[in-house]
């Protein structure tokens, strides 16, 4: 389990991209347990790669990255399967699941090579078929679902994996917008309450603005990286996109499109 407010996520001047194109470089990111952030930044600067980066499922090109306080390559797959989930935007392959057997997954790394679930795996399945108001889906098949509840059904079974650290890629994406705060709420929840490290890649900078802790503004050249006032107050919003088109009102917080 996660220390309070431990660093579990550090990472240093890192360089990602494919093959030997960096794509984006600079990057420098700290964010201890408890801290929800999101990586914003327009189309194509690199925040899938990030992720995928982060959750070493591709190598870095360059740099530092620490994952609870070891470096990333020094885990095999079993240590990371504890200490890292991943919620990729690829739909999964076992959509002909139940919700609570996809769940249930997620303590793959805990139980015995024949999957036994002890009481202790059926409470987190349990506790995060309640969290993520699945109860009464729990019978379904993954594939009847909305995109909306079979987020919720993938986010629920990174928690119930119990690991200190949890990545996203666009976890709101094809949402519509009560949907996107309520899933981005209950990340906000998982981070606060169960002092988990939350970091998610996102379009709706407006949303991540009021609920993240911290923010990463990928934008290929120094990458700022604060609280949500703090790059406000520097400015860096207004940055983001060609100001002829939207502009950011750091009075409320959000982009206006100009007239």
């Amino acid at each position: 389990m996660s220390h309070p407010n431990r660093l579990n996520i550090n990472v240093e001047n890192l360089a990602i991209g494919y093959k030997d194109r960096v794509i984006c470089q600079n990057i420098d990111l700290k964010l201890a347990s408890g801290e929800l952030c999101a990586i914003v930044g327009v189309n194509g600067v690199g925040k899938s790669t990030l992720v995928r980066t982060l959750g070493n499922l591709q190598p870095k090109m360059n740099g530092e990255i620490q994952i609870a306080g070891e470096n990333l390559g020094a885990f095999n797959m079993d240590q990371l399967a504890k200490i890292l989930s991943v919620v990729l935007t690829e739909q999964p392959a076992s959509k002909n699941l139940r919700v609570q057997e996809l769940i249930a997954l997620g303590r793959q790394p805990y139980t015995n090579w024949i999957g036994t679930l002890t009481q202790e795996d059926k409470r987190y399945i349990q506790t995060n078929l309640k969290a993520f108001l699945l109860e009464d889906l729990k019978q379904r098949k993954c594939h009847e679902l909305s995109d909306g509840q079979l987020q919720r059904v993938l986010i629920a079974r990174a928690a119930a994996q119990d690991t200190p650290v949890v990545l996203l890629d666009e976890p709101t994406t094809h949402l519509d917008l009560y949907h996107k705060v309520q899933i981005l709420k209950m990340l906000q929840q998982l981070a606060h309450q169960s002092k988990k490290t939350i970091v998610f890649t996102t379009h709706e900078i407006d949303l991540a603005i009021q609920l993240c802790d911290k923010i990463l503004i990928l934008d290929g050249k120094t990458n700022p990286f604060g609280t949500p006032s703090d790059l406000i107050k520097q400015k860096h919003f207004e940055q983001l996109f060609p100001s002829d088109m939207v502009q950011f009102d750091s009075s409320s917080g959000s982009f206006k499109v100009k007239k």
